[in-house]
């Protein structure tokens, strides 16, 4: 574990700072919001981090109430990490983030990795109600919790039961959305996306 370092100052950001300013520790709570996962998991979501810096961080995370580690029970038999309700704190943290941050998307370089959950957080800002929700797009299905309090927010692969509101999308779209070129109501309208489901979610969204 890294000594704690610190802004010494007086002030509510330099002490949120301290303590996830670190390079990687927001991207490591981006992930955990998916609810609990297996340090072989994170490492393989998190591309270009050394597993030294991943283990040290996820120390640092402990120790500053961010997350806990916990055993599976056989036959699992694996340790997770996964978010207290401080860390869990930190979604709106990573929305703002992220709104901030869509202007600085531009074009999908050659040397960028993406993940199709990673358009999980874009889509929470974006969709308004309260429901589980499945995301289909080319790069991997995920799933939505909205108005999820406690627990997960989002999860990769297929929802966990059957969804009230399934969405159907190509990756670029979803970027747009993200980028906040377009809404989901409009690419809805325009027909960029598919909404399948007896929710009310559902027909909310075909509504627009």
């Amino acid at each position: 574990m890294s000594p704690r370092r610190s802004y010494d100052q007086y002030c509510s950001a330099a002490r949120a700072l301290d303590a996830v300013g670190d390079r990687w520790t927001l991207l490591i709570v981006r992930e955990l919001l998916a609810g609990p996962r297996r340090y072989t998991d994170l490492h393989a979501d998190l591309p270009g981090v050394s597993t030294d810096v991943l283990a040290s961080r996820l120390k640092d995370m402990e120790r500053d109430g961010l997350s806990t580690r916990r055993r599976l029970p056989p036959p699992g038999a694996a340790y997770v990490y996964e978010l207290t309700a401080r860390g869990r704190e930190l979604l709106p943290v990573l929305q703002a983030l992220g709104a901030w941050g869509q202007a600085e998307l531009g074009e999908r370089r050659p040397t960028d990795a993406v993940r199709a959950h990673w358009f999980a957080l874009p889509l929470t800002r974006a969709l308004e109600g309260e429901g589980l929700v499945e995301v289909r797009l080319e790069e991997g299905d995920f799933h939505l919790w909205l108005g999820a309090q406690d627990g997960p927010v989002y999860g990769d692969g297929p929802a966990p039961g059957e969804p009230d509101a399934r969405l159907e999308l190509d990756t670029g779209t979803c970027t747009a959305i993200a980028r906040g070129e377009t809404t989901v109501a409009g690419a809805v309208r325009a027909g960029r996306v598919t909404v399948t489901g007896d929710g009310t979610l559902a027909k909310a969204l075909r509504e627009g």
